[in-house]
């Protein structure tokens, strides 16, 4: 919890002056100190608006919508007996309309959590395996370390957002210098995703870890991520701004194919994550 909670303050330090960074060479190259000083605030009032917010935005761009023990009686009843085996609060539940296999954790602390599930998985996976699923994303709240990946997608969103209008903004001054506006356009985005990647990919095996135990099942989790895998690949989550930053809280990767942006990818491999869990399992 400590670590978890020293990443965090890290993040809002890292991603305020990130901001701040970009204010200061948009300042520089237009020769207007202004942009510093907006800079400087809009980093603190990015850091409040993330903390309060980022969640919801998550889930939106996901068109996720809440269910309950009606609605959904099966996966609710999974969640409740996981989180009372945990001695934790019970997230809200959501489902999200489309059939890529994915789930995902997001909130500020395990008292304001939701977790989401694709219609996708709970096609795919038998009722052991979203079980395991629901195990790790629950590990995610538990461990509290979904105010980080949920702050670091959100973040990151907004970060590629203001270098793009400060570049823009900056380029009409006769006198600013279009190297560095052009730097700042492609170097922050990737310096917010390196950010946001050096926190996700080790959560990821801690979920897993954790998320196994609480369920009692590491091998039900193994076979659950070897078909996300190749769910994920058949039916791939179609691309926009929003969802590749909500795609690195989710427990797969639910883009199709290898690129340059794979270097940037906070998913370790799921061959990796399979034979940990396989270990786990004594195998």
């Amino acid at each position: 919890m400590h670590a978890n909670a020293f990443k965090t303050a890290l993040l809002f330090g890292a991603m305020w002056g990130l901001v701040v960074v970009i204010g200061a060479t948009v300042a520089y190259g237009t020769g207007n100190s202004t942009w510093l000083i907006i800079a400087v605030f809009f980093g603190l009032a990015m850091n409040l608006y993330t903390y309060w917010n980022s969640d919801k935005l998550a889930l939106r761009s996901m068109r996720a919508v809440p269910v309950d023990s009606r609605q959904a009686p099966q996966l609710y009843a999974m969640v409740s007996e996981l989180a009372q085996r945990a001695g934790q609060p019970m997230p809200a539940l959501y489902i999200a309309p489309t059939m890529t296999p994915n789930a995902f954790a997001t909130g500020r602390n395990p008292e304001h959590a939701a977790v989401c599930c694709t219609e996708g998985i709970m096609r795919i996976l038998d009722q052991r395996e979203l079980r395991a699923v629901l195990g790790h994303e629950l590990m995610h709240v538990y461990n509290r370390d979904i105010l980080t990946s949920t702050m670091a997608a959100g973040m990151a969103s907004m970060i590629t957002s203001v270098a793009q209008i400060m570049m823009f903004t900056g380029s009409r001054n006769r006198d600013s210098n279009p190297i560095a506006m052009l730097l700042m356009v492609f170097l922050a985005p990737i310096a917010a995703s390196m950010i946001q990647l050096g926190i996700s990919r080790t959560r990821e095996y801690e979920a897993d870890h954790d998320g196994a135990l609480l369920s009692g099942d590491p091998l039900a989790l193994a076979s659950a991520l070897r078909k996300l895998e190749r769910g994920n690949s058949a039916a791939p989550l179609q691309p926009t701004p929003a969802r590749q930053n909500v795609a690195a809280m989710m427990i797969a990767n639910p883009f199709r194919g290898a690129s340059f942006a794979g270097l940037f990818s906070t998913h370790p491999p799921m061959r990796e994550r399979i034979e940990r869990l396989e270990r786990l399992a004594g195998y």
